[in-house]
């Protein structure tokens, strides 16, 4: 496939191309808990025609209500939206009959197959027959699909799913693409992928693409990016432009002598720090001004080492949304009532040669490792390598067909029910009561763990406190942004103060602030002797474990610290190696032995 430069102008056409998008002074207000809410507030911005361009922005911004509004989908209370110059608004049908929108939950049947489901969105989109295998032996070479015509797509991987959602979107070739947020809950390789489908559309067929993303390092491969929130509109630029309003602010710091978590702690409490993160064995950081951090840090460590890095679009995001807010307001950490030591030093999950068939399917294969009390441990894979079985065995969730497992010294094979009274769990997807309040779920959750009296009352005091939920107390938990979502399923898998906390995927979706409000969390309660077991496509992410393993096709690849995995799968990179590197090196190096077998 040909190498698309995003940043490349489309070819000089004698007439000049029209604008893909025109929003006009746009306003949409909706009605939650009977407060009137500004999803959209005079909002103005062109979309220039075949290129990507990306929308950017926090959990609440607008994004989706603003991609709802381009597809005809919803109407602005004021404002003006022009879709390939046909009024949204007045034709919406027309719009809708020359764009492809693929929401974040796209509709796959899942009991149809890759092809059925391609025939019945052909038929719902008025495709000719004669014009449809030419069209489909397209959309499936380029996605990767053509071997799975057949299979269910309820069996389809993660990523899969994805790219074929995307499939069926453009079965009629539209000639603008909204795409929100394609690519959450994807592994790096099935991104990559999905992106460079996306290229391909732009570049052989002339597509506009307005993208929006939760991924900062997406920004980074768009044309343009359009920066959102609270409803309104922060710039519209090149990223590099975004990158180059925070050049000198920018820097790695090392400390030998301190583990990396903690150097991030103390980094974060300093006046002169706005952003502290972990990344590789150094902890990037966002200055508050251009003045001299170096003298600012001066004294927190004799062997701290600081060096200035180029800036990039994720720190002028997170520098102008964190802005004056301080850290204290984004880096709330979690107390316990108790300090967990009982497992110290001590293996508090044990897997060995752990066995998971589906059928005549082997979903894992002999799968073993050790989870230290106190340690954040990762389990990173490809979509369908078999880590969310393997996780899902360790909850107690599904049954082990073969091999052997403890969790805080009970056996799952024997004694599942006691093990899950010990384990914290906070899945996926949402999975609290969305017609509940959060008071009404943390009440029914705390009683499922079997709390009772004045000791019920005071955690769900605690929980209300320590997550900033009060304000929502009254409200319906599926009303909640996608942040408060998180907040209130890690406060009701800490109801019990667990001894072990499972966390599947736990920010996929969320913006960058969440994210790292999120992580300072977890980490607060790894400190406190809580053992966290955690899945996530995140890459940057898998560097705040102590150890982690890596799977493929239900085995394990590789096991170490992120320190570790780096170095040995980096593809040669050495200490400039990132995780993102080193994962998919590791996939495609198994890939070719798996091929050549």
């Amino acid at each position: 496939m040909t190498i698309f430069d995003p940043f490349a102008q489309p070819a000089n056409d004698p007439l000049p191309q029209p604008a893909a998008l025109i929003l006009a002074q746009v306003s949409k207000t909706f009605l939650v808990d009977t407060k009137r809410i500004a999803a959209l507030d005079g909002v103005s911005c062109t979309i220039r025609p075949q290129r990507v361009t990306g929308l950017i922005g926090p959990d609440g911004a607008g994004k989706t209500t603003l991609m709802r509004l381009c597809a005809g989908l919803l109407t602005p209370d004021q404002g003006r939206v022009t879709a390939l110059g046909i009024d949204v608004v007045s034709q919406p049908l027309k719009v809708q009959a020359s764009i492809g929108y693929m929401p974040q939950r796209f509709g796959l049947y899942e009991d149809l197959s890759v092809q059925e489901n391609l025939d019945l969105y052909a038929d719902l989109q008025g495709v000719a027959a004669e014009l449809r295998p030419e069209r489909y032996a397209q959309l499936l070479a380029m996605s990767g699909l053509e071997g799975f015509r057949s299979r269910l797509a309820g069996r389809l991987s993660g990523g899969m799913k994805q790219k074929l959602g995307l499939v069926c979107t453009l079965v009629r070739p539209p000639q603008l693409l909204l795409l929100d947020e394609p690519t959450v809950g994807v592994d790096p390789v099935s991104r990559r992928e999905l992106w460079q489908i996306v290229y391909h559309l732009v570049a052989a067929e002339g597509m506009s693409v307005l993208l929006s993303t939760a991924y900062l390092d997406e920004a980074e491969r768009c044309a343009e990016v359009v920066l959102i929130h609270h409803g309104q509109i922060l710039g519209h630029d090149q990223p590099r432009a975004f990158s180059r309003r925070v050049a000198g602010r920018t820097w790695l710091v090392r400390a030998p002598s301190l583990p990396k978590r903690r150097l991030q702690r103390v980094l974060s409490q300093q006046p002169a720090v706005l952003d502290a993160l972990i990344l590789g064995t150094a902890v990037r950081v966002v200055s508050r001004d251009q003045g001299d951090v170096q003298a600012a840090l001066a004294g927190l460590d004799a062997s701290l080492a600081i060096q200035p890095v180029e800036p990039r679009f994720e720190d002028f995001f997170v520098a102008t949304l964190k802005g004056g807010a301080g850290n204290a307001a984004l880096n709330n950490t979690i107390t316990l009532q108790k300090v967990n030591n009982r497992f110290a030093g001590q293996d508090v999950i044990t897997a060995d040669n752990l066995v998971r068939r589906f059928g005549t399917f082997l979903a894992v294969d002999r799968v073993s490792f050790r989870v230290r009390g106190g340690e954040i441990f990762g389990l990173l894979g490809a979509n369908g390598a078999g880590k969310t079985t393997t996780f899902r065995m360790l909850c107690g969730l599904l049954p082990i067909s073969a091999g052997h497992c403890t969790v805080a010294g009970v056996n799952l094979r024997s004694a599942a029910a006691a093990a899950r009274a010990r384990i914290g769990y906070m899945a996926q997807k949402f999975s609290l009561y969305g017609n509940l309040s959060v008071l009404q779920n943390l009440k029914f959750f705390s009683s499922a763990y079997g709390l009772r009296g004045a000791h019920r009352t005071a955690q769900i005091d605690w929980a209300l406190a320590t997550f900033d939920l009060e304000p929502f107390i009254a409200s319906e938990s599926q009303s909640l942004p996608l942040g408060f979502k998180q907040r209130l399923a890690l406060a009701v898998a800490l109801m019990h103060e667990p001894e072990v906390l499972f966390l599947d995927e736990p920010t996929s979706g969320v913006d960058p602030l969440a994210r790292r409000e999120f992580w300072t969390q977890i980490n607060s309660l790894a400190d406190q002797g809580v053992t966290v077991l955690v899945t996530t496509h995140f890459m940057e992410e898998a560097e705040y474990c102590d150890r982690l393993v890596i799977m493929a096709e239900g085995q394990v690849l590789a096991e170490g610290t992120p320190e570790d995995v780096r170095a040995r799968y980096g593809g040669g990179k050495g200490s400039e190696a990132t995780m993102e590197d080193a994962f998919i090196n590791l996939l495609e190096s198994n890939q070719q032995r798996s091929a050549a077998a």
